[in-house]
């Protein structure tokens, strides 16, 4: 036995197995880890199988197979998940996939949606490379309102530390 791709610490077998040998899983990152698993041990249909029929559409399944023939794949990073509890209908992933083709290494980095159609989970769609919400920092001036609220100039209260 050895060790899952998906990165969990487990033996394949016990972890991503089960998924790609008809097994439901229970979780979007569950889904998303053995979608990245199935690249890795070529278990390519399990792919299509885990898709959404409007999914379908765009899926190719002669250029998913050469992607996956051609990568070396490294780890998988998973980053952030959303929703994907039993009660909910959505869930997200972000993740990292890290992979080499030829001796270049790529990062395909990634925020997957899932929905639940009965009691399985499919991918909907992904968002590649996202970007961090940006921060909005204000600056506070010396003589301006402090903005704890205290009624004191800036100077006098929380910048006077500074």
């Amino acid at each position: 036995m050895s060790e899952c791709p998906c990165g969990s610490h487990a033996e394949y077998e016990a972890c991503c197995a089960p998924f790609h040998n008809g097994a439901i899983a229970e979780t979007p990152e569950q889904v998303m880890r053995s979608r990245y698993s199935a690249f890795v041990v070529d278990k390519l249909q399990y792919l299509e199988d885990t898709l959404t029929e409007e999914s379908k559409s765009d899926y190719d399944a002669e250029e998913t197979k050469t992607w996956a023939e051609n990568a070396k794949w490294l780890k998988l990073e998973v980053r952030n998940t959303t929703g994907g509890t039993k009660d909910d209908t959505t869930g997200t992933v972000e993740f990292v996939a890290n992979f080499k083709v030829g001796p270049e290494q790529h990062a395909h980095h990634e925020v997957s949606t899932f929905v639940k159609e009965g009691d399985r989970w499919l991918y909907s769609h992904g968002d590649m490379n996202p970007r961090q919400e940006q921060r909005i920092v204000t600056k506070v001036g010396r003589n301006e309102p402090c903005p704890c609220g205290s009624g004191k100039k800036y100077k006098k209260c929380c910048g006077a530390a500074a």
